[in-house]
């Protein structure tokens, strides 16, 4: 048993989740408690999941990250699932001359396109929004990842029953009205710290909620909104 249990463990199939809980080598997100509750933030490398609903702001945690990882890289997005703010990039410090917008015609060409641009070494964000996914292509994507550097975010929709994906880190994300509401569901070398919220309301004032009045115009507000002047592949 113990063999078969280092043979998965050198495969990266399986991992011990409290074999190390300690802060690692991270990206910080900005945001002091999400850092706290991930013990350091978000990894350097590898695939991070993001289980949300599209529309809530659910960018918002990642431009810290992403300003560092594309400072003299490539940001990709494939096939977001909306125009993108091409103001709100450059509020965020991230020039424009650095993203690229991807719109593959099948699944399969957008996760060839994200493992090619993350093995590239060009790129130092990966963005893809898709549904659905399997174990082998995730593990490709890891080792692109750790190839070329970078970090692959993963975007789908909360769906009941979905599998467990060998990801770095898995994330939940729901509207607050103070923020955003994150559950952390996996996370490589840690457990899970249950569900809290990140407050956005002294850098995202026009994404919170200060009445019920306001809160479908805040919920439904989104940095993924308009705009053709950046560079499609």
């Amino acid at each position: 048993m113990n063999e078969l249990i280092n043979l998965l463990e050198r495969k990266h199939l399986i991992w011990r989740g409290c074999a190390n809980d300690e802060s690692t080598d991270c990206l910080s997100s900005g945001f002091a408690l999400f850092d706290e509750k991930t013990n350091g933030g978000f990894p350097r490398q590898g695939v991070i999941e993001v289980s949300s609903e599209w529309g809530i702001g659910e960018l918002r945690l990642l431009y810290s990250v992403l300003k560092e990882k594309v400072a003299s890289r490539l940001l990709v997005l494939i096939q977001p699932p909306g125009y993108v703010n091409a103001a709100y990039f450059q509020r965020q410090g991230i020039a424009l001359d650095k993203v690229l917008v991807i719109s593959p015609s099948a699944p399969n060409d957008a996760l060839w396109a994200a493992e090619q641009c993350l093995k590239s070494g060009a790129c130092g964000a990966v963005l893809l929004w898709q549904e659905e996914y399997e174990i082998h292509q995730i593990k490709r994507l890891q080792m692109a990842a750790e190839t070329g550097d970078s970090l692959q975010w993963l975007f789908h929709l909360p769906q009941p029953q979905r599998i467990s994906l060998p990801v770095t880190l898995s994330l939940a994300l729901t509207p607050d009205e103070n923020g955003t509401g994150v559950e952390v569901v996996k996370r490589k070398g840690g457990w899970s710290k249950g569900r809290f919220v990140v407050d956005m309301r002294s850098v995202s004032p026009q994404l919170t909620v200060r009445d019920s009045r306001s809160s479908n115009a805040a919920a439904h507000s989104s940095t993924v909104v308009a705009f053709p002047q950046l560079r499609r592949g």
